[in-house]
């Protein structure tokens, strides 16, 4: 009871409960509450010296006491998600070979193959409803972090469970190592995986398959979401399995969801009077041309054709920038995912070239790639459009295109700005402005509730569409006046109980759930959410 993190209270054991038990003389003697241990908890992350040794106090307790664990969360979400997620997760998954105290989840190697279904026996619950995959490629902005990407499905996890309700037995974080081009990780003693170049090609691929087989029989009722796959295997893995199991993903489609979402609240500011202004109106420059800009774009068209514009031209509202300069039609160098997003125009090596040339309305950094908003670009962008719409979108924080102070100072307090890492209000010619968060949070974990409680057999684009309806109206007047283009977080069980309802009426309006549809599905949903208490077991 002691020892298992599922079972154990802790001190909150009552003095019955310990005779019952034969846990009297291995506890101290005086009885608290789980109000009484919570608060110790919080008074002891807070007198940490930084969020790293924070995060690991709180995985410490998670390994310790999950109930008191999510209580805690729970109750100081807004302070405690930037700690167990991004940023600090970002240093956590670079440490992780020197934080590790004890496993989480499962590692399945390449030297593993033909037995993923076997390894997937030996977990010892049968009712897992979510996995979260990652094989460590592109952590965060941080690239290549091989077997140490776990941190990333363990704290994505706990966040389905904090913000969702999702039940933390149903929860199963996995990192399939296939290996690192990390050199710094290869020569490091504490790297926890396998010391050899990245698995590449047709053996990669049998694996992965075997991997999503394997999973889908061992737990029939599974969401797999992966998460982290570099730019080269996201796209093809997402295209091959979407249609064929439930799964998606996030950094593709969850990150999409919640920057529609942020660009529908801004809009309500750029808008006249009581008027919004229209999507179809925009145009977009996406600094980057990966998983998340790709995204990001295809939901957007999906939102200008519900509008009425035909496809084609939405997507010539947006454009996409890499690495070699502007994607237009003419370069011959250009990804697959890319082409659809490729359009006349001439060749344009730079930002500032790019947005002096098509004067977007909408700026969205993606590239992970630090500083790349300059004074120059946010002042063009300024220039052209009384409030820009800047949104920095990289993680962690030291990866962000440009901080929140530096893009309300270059646009002269004009700017609606929203980042993926959080930062500190900003005073402005006389004001306090509030950047948004365009936190995945406030959307993956909901999407996950609703497909699991509808036990939908498919994750599909309008799910995500819905979700950011959802969340974009969540966001009240009083959020916008201070420039805030998403509710605040500590709201997100409530906005997650929101967009699993909706997520859930898709899957039951398009045949794809099979549970039988409930008259109130709020309610219904709501029913289903985890509660961390004491009340529910011993």
């Amino acid at each position: 009871m002691l020892r298992d993190p599922a079972l154990n209270k802790g001190r909150a054991f009552t003095a019955e409960e310990r005779t019952a038990l034969g846990l009297r003389g291995l506890l101290p003697p005086r009885v608290i509450s789980l109000d009484e241990q919570a608060a110790r908890v919080i008074a002891t992350v807070r007198a940490k010296k930084n969020d790293l040794d924070r995060y690991n106090s709180l995985i410490g307790l998670q390994d310790r006491n999950e109930t008191l664990f999510y209580h805690v969360l729970i109750k100081h979400l807004a302070e405690l998600m930037p700690v167990i997620y991004t940023p600090t997760i970002g240093q956590a998954c670079q440490e992780y070979g020197h934080i590790f105290r004890r496993s989480r989840g499962m590692y399945i190697s390449d030297a593993d193959r033909g037995h993923a279904r076997e390894i997937l026996g030996n977990w010892p619950t049968d009712d897992v409803r979510v996995i979260v995959v990652t094989d460590g490629e592109r952590v965060l902005g941080l690239g290549d972090l091989g077997a140490h990407g776990m941190g990333i499905p363990v704290g994505k996890l706990s966040l389905y469970v904090a913000c969702a309700g999702v039940k933390p037995s149903q929860c199963l974080p996995i990192t399939l190592d296939v290996g690192t081009n990390n050199e710094v990780l290869l020569s490091d003693p504490a790297y926890l995986g396998l010391p050899h170049e990245r698995l590449r090609g047709e053996e990669y691929d049998s694996f992965i398959d075997e991997f999503i087989h394997a999973a889908n029989e061992r737990f029939p009722n599974v969401l797999i979401q992966l998460e982290d796959f570099g730019n080269a295997n996201a796209f093809r893995l997402l295209e091959k399995y979407r249609n064929q199991v439930c799964l998606f993903n996030d950094d593709i489609q969850g990150t999409a969801a919640v920057t529609l979402a942020g660009l529908y609240s801004a809009l309500r500011i750029t808008g006249s009077g009581s008027d919004h202004a229209s999507l179809c109106d925009q145009t977009i420059m996406l600094f980057g041309a990966g998983e998340a800009a790709t995204g990001i774009s295809n939901l957007i068209v999906l939102a200008m054709t519900k509008e009425g514009m035909p496809e084609a031209e939405a997507r010539k509202r947006c454009w996409l920038m890499d690495s070699k300069g502007l994607v237009v039609r003419s370069r011959t160098d250009l990804a697959e995912h890319k082409k659809p997003y490729a359009h006349e125009h001439e060749r344009l090596p730079d930002l500032f070239s790019a947005v002096q040339s098509l004067t977007p309305t909408v700026l969205i950094g993606a590239s992970g790639q630090c500083g790349a908003f300059t004074h120059a670009v946010l002042s063009q962008m300024a220039g052209e459009q009384k409030h820009p719409i800047i949104f920095a979108l990289s993680n962690p924080t030291s990866q962000s295109e440009c901080t929140a102070e530096e893009a309300y100072r270059y646009t002269e307090g004009q700017a609606i700005f929203a980042s993926g890492s959080p930062f500190p209000d900003v005073r402005y010619g006389g004001r306090t402005i509030s950047p948004g968060q365009a936190n995945n949070a406030y959307v993956f974990p909901g999407i996950g509730m609703g497909v699991i409680s509808s036990g939908a057999t498919r994750v599909t684009q309008e799910m995500f569409f819905q979700a950011a309806r959802v969340l974009a109206a969540e966001v009240a007047p009083d959020d916008l006046k201070i420039g805030r283009v998403f509710p605040p977080l500590e709201r997100v069980r409530e906005l997650s109980a929101s967009i699993a309802t909706a997520v859930a009426r898709v899957a039951f309006s398009t045949g794809l759930a099979t549970v039988e549809e409930p008259q109130d599905i709020r309610a219904w949903i709501e029913s289903q959410m985890y509660i961390p208490d004491y009340s529910s077991y011993v």
